[in-house]
């Protein structure tokens, strides 16, 4: 899951070993740079969004809490669970904490466009969980849990932007040092 990915990126880059404990939270706690947040943050602005994922911060926050929330219900939903699925829920809720956090620090700064933007993201993306919450058939809503792949790293990236009102736009790829396949220019 992307959360976890992120994590890896997060301990390779601030010196963590990855096969040790990860710090996540946050690049303060992890001890992450300012230039590798920069350049995680290019990368993850520079990969191409899910089809019908929205563009904007606001609303693309919205979408990915939603998303996070449905597949915490569809978890929850589930009887015959394992550690790694509760586990699984413990961290969506604590992701899906931190996007309804940052939406609520960001609300008063949008328009009503973006915030019925936001609305509409987040509705489509309940949308997507609906008809496997609805399924009777644990079986395939414990495969449809299973074969979550995550969020685009972008959410948490949009989601600190949006928390502490940044309104920049990200580096780019060419800004960051890296080419378009995401690896470090050679100089």
């Amino acid at each position: 899951m992307p959360f976890l990915t992120t994590a890896l990126i997060v301990a390779a880059l601030s010196g963590q070993d990855p096969d040790g404990p990860i710090v996540t939270g946050g690049s303060e706690r992890a001890g992450e740079t300012g230039e590798a947040l920069r350049v995680r943050e290019a990368l993850a602005y520079a990969t191409p969004l899910p089809r019908g994922a929205p563009e904007a911060d606001y609303p693309l926050v919205a979408w990915c809490e939603a998303l996070v929330n449905g597949h915490v219900a569809v978890g929850e939903s589930l009887t015959n669970v394992d550690p790694l699925d509760d586990e699984i829920v413990r961290l969506g809720k604590l992701e899906a904490r931190d996007f309804r956090s940052a939406l609520d620090a960001g609300r008063a700064r949008q328009t009503p466009s973006t915030l019925a933007a936001a609305d509409a993201a987040a509705a489509e993306a309940r949308g997507l969980w609906a008809e496997v919450l609805a399924n009777d058939d644990e079986a395939v809503r414990s495969q449809t849990f299973g074969l979550f792949f995550g969020l685009p790293g972008r959410c948490e990236h949009a989601a600190r932007r949006v928390r502490e009102n940044i309104t920049t736009p990200p580096a780019t790829l060419d800004e960051a040092g890296l080419d378009e396949t995401g690896a470090p220019m050679a100089d």
